[in-house]
């Protein structure tokens, strides 16, 4: 058995094989991993435990791109960046998986439930140092938040998601008034407001939220606009962002309230240049 590294022959073999379990995975059907694992064992030089590993790579840098991994396959770190490039690779040849949302019917089921909402990431409980900046470095280098921002699909899904949530918390909450008044600004206005949703706390307090989805794990980046940043700030007694995270599998969201400085680290991506 070889012990060297991983040929680009070998990590496309393990990635395809890794990408076929999930889409089976998604849709709700059964495969067998250790026969994966014999199947690949007999194209490539590598026992089933190297392989077992190398699917935990995978998953690691699934989750630094912004995508879900495998549930069995927990994210193992220090991957070779030749499996960066593999997955890349696998991506830009099917970009239909980018672009997926939730089927149309299955999420049907849960559009008039409410959304799990829980904390959001703290210092407390994000992963060990070496393990986040890995994280972090793939994330930057294929821009992931901008891949999110761009994926028009998943964003208009999120902010629907979003907007059967805030109606249901109201109807739940015993205020139908309420949520018969909830408005899907981006949707029936444009964008440019700074906000997505317009809805209310069972007071009647209003609630602007800005939504923000990914097929990610909870600590994907994502984009802010100059304009959003300065509604959060003009508007901070009632703005809000909502950011949906695994959006793909089981939807779960937390809430960010400005300063927004005070959650997250805003980075300049761009600047506008004018001239002298």
């Amino acid at each position: 058995m070889s012990n060297g590294p991983w040929t680009d022959a070998e990590n496309d073999l393990i990635v395809a094989d890794y990408f076929a379990m999930l889409a089976a995975d998604f849709a709700g059907q059964s495969y067998n991993k250790a026969a994966h694992n014999r199947d690949l064992q007999a194209q490539i030089d590598r026992n089933r435990s190297s392989i077992e590993f190398k699917h935990q790579n995978i998953s690691a840098v699934l989750r630094a791109l912004g995508e879900d991994w495998i549930p069995g396959y927990k994210p193992a770190q220090n991957y070779q960046g030749t499996l960066e490039e593999a997955v890349a690779r696998w991506l830009e040849l099917n970009p239909g998986w980018l672009s997926r949302i939730p089927d149309r019917p299955a999420m049907g089921l849960r559009e008039a439930a409410q959304l799990w909402i829980g904390p959001p990431p703290t210092l407390s409980n994000q992963p060990p140092p070496a393990e986040l900046e890995q994280t972090i470095a793939t994330a930057r280098k294929f821009d992931v938040a901008e891949r999110d921002e761009r994926n028009r699909a998943l964003g208009r899904a999120g902010e629907e998601r979003t907007l059967a949530h805030e109606k249901a918390v109201l109807a739940g909450s015993g205020r139908s008034d309420l949520a018969s008044k909830v408005r899907w600004v981006s949707e029936e206005d444009g964008d440019g407001a700074g906000y997505d949703i317009a809805s209310y706390a069972p007071d009647g307090r209003p609630r602007l939220i800005e939504v923000k989805t990914t097929n990610g794990w909870e600590r994907t980046p994502f984009h802010i606009s100059r304009k959003e940043l300065a509604v959060a700030d003009e508007l901070r007694a009632d703005w809000c962002l909502m950011r949906l995270y695994h959006f793909a599998r089981e939807p779960k969201a937390f809430e960010l309230r400005p300063p927004l400085d005070a959650h997250v680290s805003l980075t300049a991506t761009s600047f506008q240049a004018s001239f002298h």
